[in-house]
């Protein structure tokens, strides 16, 4: 699990093409840190370190991944933000993030608003019900507040507003109208949704079982 509070920018080292599946080498300062099989996020997506060398680490990707993510547009040199997973001591700084990437949004405009970016992305439809004001929201792998959420029908249009140490120590500051960027709704409205799409026989059932391991937990 992450928090979308991005620990480092890392920068592609290389995109490899093997059979049935890529290989992203991404160098990075916290790379004597890392044991292989741990996770990190990568523009929000949860990768595997599979191999160390000479200051980077190596993460395999499925096409799927590939083809669903921004990872299609990345080459040599591009930036990328990182996180560590987090650890059980560890600050609880942003929202939670599974590093399952629901899809890409575009980005529509970009403008400064005092000392904050308004970043606005259109957000595909399906996406829009797990969007809310003043909800979170994670855009490669960066934690955000939803600022405001367009209301009319078709393409969501979903604004956050990006305080300056964020901006200038994150990758969102390369983006530009046009750029491509991976999206997290949050995983809370997904479980709600799910439970009130239950039977009221399934959702007592489901309700009991949560009662039953917070006791036990407790």
């Amino acid at each position: 699990m992450f928090t979308g509070i991005v620990e480092s920018t890392g920068t592609i080292a290389c995109v490899k093409r093997r059979s049935g599946f890529f290989t992203l080498g991404i160098k990075c300062s916290f790379f004597d840190r890392l044991s292989l099989g741990e996770s990190v996020a990568v523009n929000g997506v949860c990768l595997t370190v599979s191999e160390l060398s000479g200051g980077t680490f190596f993460a395999d990707v499925t096409p799927e991944t590939f083809s669903k993510t921004s990872f299609s547009i990345l080459a040599a040199t591009s930036r990328v933000n990182l996180e560590r997973a987090m650890s059980a001591s560890g600050r609880f700084g942003g929202h939670i993030v599974t590093g399952h990437i629901d899809g890409t949004a575009r980005v529509v405009s970009v403008k400064n608003d005092g000392n904050s970016v308004l970043f606005a992305v259109c957000v595909p439809e399906k996406l829009s019900r797990y969007i809310v004001n003043k909800g979170s929201l994670c855009i490669d792998g960066t934690s955000l507040t939803v600022a405001s959420v367009s209301e009319h029908s078709g393409p969501c249009v979903v604004t956050v507003s990006v305080i300056p140490h964020t901006w200038a120590n994150t990758v969102l500051c390369e983006r530009k109208p046009g750029s491509i960027v991976n999206i997290e709704c949050d995983i809370i409205g997904k479980y709600v949704e799910k439970l009130v799409s239950l039977s009221p026989g399934q959702n007592s059932s489901v309700m009991e079982s949560l009662r039953d391991s917070f006791v036990s937990y407790h």
